[in-house]
């Protein structure tokens, strides 16, 4: 199986998964990123599809489109999101339909979306975490794979707590991605 890990930041998710041994044909970004300094000194070719070439108009289903021909033209068969900055459209999820992996700072169904962590601390919930799930067109709705939960402590700030998020995330993730490659090529 060809993984392709898409990312958009500093590149730590992408760390983890190759830490654990994890074999990555490619690092998609979207913008420039610590993400592409890390795949280059591990020599793993970067695609780059730059959000901003498509426009002030951003056409999601146009980039949607470029990344596929990006990743069907590396053979890639399954994908990682990593922190990838930019919502993709109906064009990747048809190509890729049930073999995109995303990972989420919260337990979902709760806190989906961007701000989880800070929503987390406003609800004054007690325990949060982090799962991993198949992203779909719907963000933060696909099925679930696994989840691992972090208790919120009385003094925690957004910063100290989506760290922990993290140090949780950084061992399930890799985890998940491996038993869902194993899971898929035992079908095969």
């Amino acid at each position: 199986m060809r993984l392709a890990v898409l990312a958009s930041g500093t590149g730590s998710i992408y760390e983890a998964i190759v830490n654990a041994g994890i074999s990555v044909a490619t690092v998609l970004v979207d913008r420039p990123c610590k993400a592409i300094d890390l795949a280059e000194s591990d020599d793993i070719p970067v695609t780059a599809v730059m959000r901003t070439e498509f426009g002030k108009d951003f056409d999601r289903n146009a980039y949607s489109d470029e990344i596929v021909t990006q990743l069907q033209r590396q053979e890639i068969d399954v994908i990682a999101m990593a922190g990838f900055g930019t919502v993709l459209g109906k064009p990747f999820f048809d190509a890729y339909n049930g073999r995109v992996l995303n990972t989420h700072p919260s337990l979902l169904p709760s806190f989906p979306g961007w701000h989880a962590v800070s929503e987390a601390l406003a609800h004054g919930v007690k325990i949060t975490g982090c799962t991993v799930h198949l992203a779909t067109l719907e963000v933060d709705a696909g099925p679930i794979l696994a989840q691992a939960s972090v208790n919120i402590e009385v003094d925690d700030t957004e910063a100290k707590l989506h760290e922990r998020i993290k140090l949780v995330e950084r061992d399930l993730y890799p985890a998940t991605i491996k038993t869902f490659i194993s899971s898929m090529e035992h079908q095969s």
